[in-house]
């Protein structure tokens, strides 16, 4: 390795240091952190950024950077490193310390204000701190700069090269091909899913989760499992990502497909490669592309057929007093009952989307101010009405579901589609290359699937923008009717 580029490897570790220690307090923070500790964490994860912001900025990155790309002995895989560090430094830059400071700061107190407004149910408590954050993240698209719409410059953060002209074109077709092949099915017979609400323990619950993530082939020597109040997947570095769940002992699918979903999560970081630890090759292309592995995982496979064959037995025999009468067929029809739901994460995967649109319309309004944050709790009420026909009865169950805008993650939303549609993409495309896939899952084997994976998208880390993997992959750009050829296929069986 070239001295110089062995000196920008170091200092580049020594950034992801300083960012993953500043994971482990967010972690901490939504899992066990006792609640007078949050005014001083708030401070502490605002140092951490900005020392890491500061670092990353320095002078002595660009010098090391623009040496980098001279240089004549560097291999094309480190030049690619090279190439995306450039990218980000060009972003990261155009952020004074100070703001950022700011922002992580604003960030964390805005997060503790929603789990203060979910535990009383009142969206007026969050109101404030969002206005805030609102504010300052309106000042990064001024700052950041974007050509068309200043959402874009947040959908960056998440989806490069995403675009709201790009957003608008796919959920035209959701609403097109979609919505009308939702409503053909609320006219069929429905099916029955009431035996997901009898009551299933916490703690068999809990063990049949890790049951799951062991056969999906999580590694638990690098990884572990705890309860939050939103689930989600966090790493350290491949040889440590974590993942989170929630229970209800009277519903069995709020904890089964969530660990399947943030189990698919975080085989996509424990398959990237270790030796590039903070580098851009060591990281996941883009937010779509790691909500396919979730979203493929979780349906394409863990809403399988299939995947119950193997699994359903085990199941049962866990359950005997609450599925002994539930044989599999009724058992898998059951799981994929397409009914409109309130909440986002509960939904079935064809309403998924509807959610998903209401949020981007939300966002997009934000941002080209035609939505003020007073407008936001009757705004989203009516659209769920418009779109799911449901009446929000709770802020629970409606605005503040979502722990994104506590974060700060506006552009986040429009990955989970785009990440469900590359999903299918992907899924296709392996079934095709691996005709015995089917056979294998039914038999609780998913060493081909994960292997394909690790080989076609997790490898490979940020080499490709997302549609430009998509292609590498798939030999196509991102197309809707990949998902569509699915839904109509899984659901025309399920509803005849």
């Amino acid at each position: 390795m070239p001295k110089l580029y062995k000196e920008f490897t170091e200092r580049l570790q020594t950034i992801a240091d300083i960012n993953y220690a500043t994971g482990l307090l967010h972690w901490d923070m939504e899992t066990y952190m006792p609640e007078k500790a949050a005014q001083r964490r708030s401070g502490q994860i605002s140092t951490l950024s900005s020392l890491a912001h500061k670092k990353f900025c320095s002078s002595k990155t660009a010098k090391l950077l623009k040496a980098c790309r001279k240089s004549k002995h560097i291999s094309d895989d480190h030049m690619i490193n090279i190439e995306r560090c450039l990218e980000d430094y060009d972003k990261a830059v155009k952020l004074p310390a100070k703001f950022v400071a700011e922002l992580s700061e604003t960030t964390s107190k805005a997060y503790m204000a929603w789990i203060d407004a979910r535990r009383n149910d009142d969206f007026s408590l969050f109101n404030d701190p969002l206005q805030k954050l609102i504010g300052l993240k309106k000042k990064e698209t001024e700052l950041m700069g974007y050509k068309e719409h200043p959402y874009e410059a947040l959908l960056d953060n998440f989806e490069p090269k995403c675009t709201v002209a790009i957003l608008d074109k796919l959920f035209e077709e959701v609403r097109r091909d979609l919505v009308p092949f939702v409503a053909n099915i609320r006219n069929k017979t429905q099916v029955d899913n009431s035996f997901l609400h009898r009551f299933y323990s916490k703690d068999k619950q809990w063990e049949f989760g890790l049951h799951i993530l062991k056969e999906m082939g999580y590694d638990f020597k690098a990884g572990r499992q705890d309860i939050s109040e939103h689930p989600f997947t966090i790493n350290f570095g491949s040889e440590d990502v974590r993942v989170t769940t929630r229970v209800d002992e009277n519903n069995f699918a709020n904890m089964t497909w969530s660990c399947i979903h943030e189990g698919g999560h975080a085989l996509y970081e424990q398959g990237l490669p270790a030796k590039e630890y903070g580098l851009p090759l060591g990281s996941a292309a883009s937010l779509a592309i790691h909500e396919s592995q979730s979203r493929l995982w979780e349906n394409m496979v863990g809403r399988s057929k299939d995947f119950w064959t193997a699994n359903y037995p085990h199941l049962q025999s866990i359950f005997p007093e609450n599925l002994s009468d539930i044989s599999l067929d009724q058992f898998y029809a059951g799981i994929n009952k397409v009914e409109a739901s309130p909440i986002r994460t509960e939904s079935d995967e064809l309403h998924y989307h509807f959610h998903v649109m209401i949020r981007y319309e939300i966002e997009k309004g934000i941002f080209d101010e035609t939505l003020k944050v007073s407008d936001l709790k009757e705004y989203w009420n009516a659209k769920y009405k418009d779109y799911l026909g449901l009446d929000i009865k709770s802020d629970n169950e409606g605005i503040l579901q979502d722990i994104h805008w506590a974060h700060g993650s506006f552009g986040y939303f429009p990955t989970y589609s785009l990440g469900s549609f590359y999903a299918a993409q992907f899924y296709k495309k392996v079934n095709e290359v691996i005709p015995s896939l089917h056979n294998e899952i039914k038999e609780g084997n998913y060493q081909s699937l994960l292997n394909w994976l690790r080989s076609n998208i997790h490898m490979v880390g940020r080499k490709y923008f997302p549609n430009d993997l998509c292609k590498e992959v798939t030999a196509k750009d991102l197309d809707f009717k990949y998902f569509m050829d699915y839904a109509t296929i899984k659901y025309g069986d399920i509803y005849k």
